[in-house]
Parts: structure tokens; sequence; C-alpha cells
């Protein structure tokens, strides 16, 4: 990467792996971060993420986001500002195609089911699932568990939302076994992550929230920064069909916090002049951020989102049903573990809490329909009202 700013993380510079690589394993001329994104899109937990629910749960329809389309579009937008940016494009990538990988089914409703379960075990979080996936329970190789990804990358995806001071069980076993340095800020390639993920889901929840009727433009418009933008759609393309000037308002929405991001990030180097990767985790204030304005129209936008479109009556009622489903799955297999596929039950520990948090492991992996397949394997029907659009 010829134009990458002295910031940047360099994976010649890696800080290496948990486990040394078999250089007689090697394949091709891969830097360490390319490595790491194939191994993500290769593993099959990142596959599962096609039958995840985003927004929608079980949706009927093919046009709605799941978890792994929304992860394809976090890394199309990380991969832009990296570049712009001076950044190791590949690290951003896979820190955005990973970021959701310990993500249960049916979403957040699936992950408060679990949290639930677990709540005399330790409790269930997403992001430490995240590295207990990839570190441990997703095992393809012969010589070690997990995918054994590089430093830069476990830190990445453990800070995904900042430091990290409390880390629950999950995340402190994984960081007392090979040390990724939680109370320091992250990468710049992983704060460009965090952002993009914000970004994406922020912008495309509109898109399929219009789509399902969940939403409707008049009310988008009582939002100022978006319908600035809607005006200005409407003069440049009078009489073109609404689907279209909807998407155009999602691009829209999409480059202003893209380009907003960059102008800022760019600012905030130019301030602290971080002379390698270590001096941006050393800094006391992220240094990929919005601006102000834009902080604060984001926040907004979050606010309209949890009003009228998460909190909307229809998808708690949903969601109730799908967080019923994973507490039942959840009490009937730690009832009867025999009930668990083979290589699960063998590997079952006897003693709490261990117990208890392999059986939500295995809860965690589960697809939505899998989860619906197995639910009505255990109880004899298929559970109602799982399809909200």
């Amino acid at each position: 990467m010829s134009n990458r700013a002295v910031y940047a993380s360099d994976p010649n510079l890696s800080r290496g792996r948990e486990f040394a690589l078999d250089s007689a394993t090697e394949r091709g001329p891969r830097s360490a971060f390319q490595r790491d994104r194939d191994r993500v899109i290769h593993s099959i937990a990142f596959r599962r993420l096609r039958h995840k629910t985003q927004v929608f749960i079980a949706p009927d329809g093919d046009h709605y986001r799941v978890r792994l389309t929304h992860s394809l579009e976090v890394a199309q937008i990380g991969r832009v500002i990296a570049r712009a940016l001076g950044l190791d494009e590949d690290l951003t990538e896979a820190l955005c195609l990973a970021h959701d990988i310990g993500h249960p089914p049916f979403g957040h409703a699936g992950e408060d089911a679990l949290q639930a379960a677990l709540k005399d075990a330790g409790g269930f979080d997403h992001n430490g699932h995240t590295l207990r996936v990839l570190m441990r329970l997703e095992s393809p190789y012969c010589g070690h568990e997990g995918l054994n990804l590089s430093w830069e990358m476990l830190e990445g995806l453990a800070k995904h939302n900042g430091p990290v001071h409390q880390p629950n069980w999950a995340l402190a076993e994984l960081d007392a076994a090979y040390p990724m340095g939680l109370a320091r800020r992250a990468s710049l390639e992983a704060q460009v992550a965090a952002l993009a993920d914000d970004i994406a889901y922020d912008n495309h929840d509109i898109d399929d929230g219009l789509r399902a009727g969940f939403l409707q433009l008049d009310d988008l418009l009582t939002l100022d920064a978006v319908a600035d933008q809607w005006r200005g759609i409407e003069r440049r393309f009078p009489g073109q069909p609404q689907d279209r000037r909807l998407r155009e308002l999602v691009r829209g929405q999409i480059g202003r916090m893209v380009n907003d991001l960059i102008a800022e990030t760019q600012g905030r180097l130019a301030e602290a002049e971080p002379r390698d990767a270590d001096a941006v985790r050393a800094q006391s204030r992220d240094l990929a951020a919005f601006s102000p304005a834009m902080v604060e129209e984001e926040r907004a936008l979050k606010r309209f989102m949890y009003d009228r479109l998460y909190y909307h009556p229809e998808q708690q009622a949903t969601a109730e049903r799908a967080r019923e489903v994973v507490v039942r799955l959840f009490a009937a297999l730690a009832a009867d573990p025999a009930e668990l596929p083979a290589g699960w039950r063998e590997r079952l520990p006897e003693a709490e809490p261990m117990r208890s948090r392999a059986i939500a492991d295995f809860i965690a992996g589960m697809t939505d329909r899998y989860a619906i397949d197995t639910y009505t394997r255990l109880f004899g029907a298929a559970p109602e009202g799982l399809r909200n659009v």
C-alpha cells in the first residue's frame, strides 16, 4: 500500500497472533490483514449471517437486509473512508465484515433472551461473543482453536465501541489468554469500522422501514436535515418515480455522513499529529469522528428511528415472540442436553457456569430459521407470528 499514512496500521508491524503460524501452511502473497479478511469470509459463522435478523425478524421479502448484507454494506463504506484517510483497507474491511458475527438469532430480541438465561452465569453480550466465536468456537484448523486472527483484528473487534474498562466474562477470559489492551483506544481502522456501521444502519434501516411501510416519508421530513435533502432531490429529479427518489435520498444521506466523517477526522489528525498507530491508541479521544453538527443530526435520526421503527408496536410484539422462542429453547436444552447435536453434547461441561454458557454458545450460533426448526422439533409446532413484513 503505497499511500499508507504514518498513523495507519501496518501489517508488516503486526503484533502477531495468539498461536504462531506454520510457514508451511501459508498460501499466497497475502498480508496479515488480508489473511484476517479471508479467514472471516471463509468461516461458517460469517455464512450464517445470511439467515440472521438485521431489523425485520425472519423476513419473507427477498429485498430486506440481513446481518450478512448489512456487514457487506458496512465493509464497502469502511473501505471508502479508509482509502481517503490512508488507512489499511484490508484491516478496515475485515473488521467491518466480522463485527456482527456474535449476534444470536432474532437480533436484539435473541440477545435479551440469552442475557436473561445467563443472568447467574455472567450474562451474554454479542460483542464479547464475536470474539468468543473467532478465538475459540470456530475452529477449522488442526493446530489451534479459533481462526487465529491478528492482534490488531481482535483488538479492533474487542473495542468496537471504544475502550473497555469492565469487560464481561467472555471478553475478560479471552483478554487474560491474549491481552488486547482493552483500556486503550483502538486503531483508526477500528474507529472507522464502528462509524461505518452507524452510517450503514442509520440509513439502510430507513430504506427497509420505508419498503415495509413502517416509516412514512412525511414523518421523515420532520427531520430538518432529511427535509433539506429531499427538497434538493425534488429540484434535481422532478417527475421521477417516488421509489427512485427515495433511494436517492438514502444514498445522499450516506454520502453526506461519509464526507463529514472524513473531513472531521482529517482535522483531528492534523491537530493531534499521531506519529504511528500506537500514538492513535494513546489519544484522549477518538480521532475518527463526525463533526459536532453531524453528531446532533445523527442523534436526532436515531431518536426518530427508535420511536418510529425499532419500538414500533408491531416490531415490539414480534420481538417479544422471538425472545420467548429463545427462552424456551434454552430451557429445553438445559433440561435435556440429549437434544443437543452429538458434538455439542459430548463437549458439554458438567459444572456451572460453563455448562449454561456452552448451551448459550450453541443457541447463539443458530440462524433464525434453524432456531425455528429446532423449536418446532422440540415442541411439536412452529412458533407463530415471527414474520412481521
